[in-house]
């Protein structure tokens, strides 16, 4: 998959510039899978070495989904050591974003599913158009939602959090943003104002004082976060022990199927 990852550049002079990263994976809601993902990481590596870099804005290649989620038609055929190599990749994808040092916002349009809410939730700033959709619905197909999950008590509570992972319940964008789970929620064609807005005070800002900022933000986060996503990924493998995901998911495609 060469081509699931297109980047544009936007040019401001001696500000720097910033990064418009489209994703391009797998059918039309845009699920990632290990070829989108080692098309991905490298994408991102190479910007993280950009020095004129000022900020990234990343979003999915149509209105209908930012990511609908991972793969199931991969995942069903995983074991224990495939798995854990799987959601490592995946938690490397997001790491990029994270560890990525300048600010990385997330232009959210349509369905932000289990994967998709992982990226989204690893990205800085999160916008949303009024239709899109969120969820973690890993549970019924199986498997725990884990990586970069860790992430949502910090940004909505324990409360929520334990009601989009026990229950996989959707929520729309208006409720995710009173969560404080984005930022912000508008009609599809106000996105992009907002997405400039924020952009506009980035470049106004100290190029190296908001390098600085990010990665003593990021510092802060990954103190308590470091030994949970072990853990996590730990317990993506061992959900692999039993033939449980296995047959939530054959399920999950034998439904689509018919």
């Amino acid at each position: 998959m060469a081509d699931a990852v297109d980047i544009t550049w936007q040019d401001h002079g001696a500000v720097g510039r910033v990064a418009r990263v489209t994703m391009h994976f797998s059918g039309r809601l845009n699920i990632v899978n290990t070829p989108a993902l080692e098309s991905f990481i490298p994408a991102m590596k190479g910007l993280s070495g950009e020095a004129d870099l000022r900020a990234v804005v990343l979003r999915g290649a149509d209105e209908a989904a930012f990511i609908g989620g991972a793969d199931i038609k991969e995942m069903v055929g995983l074991d224990r050591d495939s798995a854990e190599e799987f959601i490592s990749r995946l938690h490397t994808a997001c790491s990029m974003l994270r560890d990525m040092p300048v600010p990385v916002i997330a232009d959210i349009r349509g369905f932000c599913l289990g994967a998709g809410l992982e990226v989204a939730a690893a990205c800085d700033l999160r916008v949303a158009a009024e239709y899109s959709v969120f969820g973690m619905p890993e549970v019924h197909v199986g498997i725990p939602s884990v990586i970069e999950a860790a992430l949502l008590p910090g940004l909505i509570g324990w409360g929520r959090t334990r009601e989009l992972l026990f229950t996989g319940r959707r929520i729309g964008a208006t409720e995710a943003a009173s969560w404080g789970l984005i930022e912000r929620a508008a009609p599809a064609d106000a996105v992009e104002g907002i997405v400039s807005e924020w952009l506009d005070g980035i470049l106004r800002a100290g190029r190296r004082a908001i390098r600085l900022q990010k990665r003593l933000i990021r510092q802060w986060e990954d103190k308590p976060l470091g030994e949970a996503i072990k853990l996590g990924i730990a317990c993506f493998r061992d959900a692999y022990t039993t033939d449980e995901p296995a047959i939530f998911m054959r399920r999950f495609l034998d439904r689509k199927k018919s």
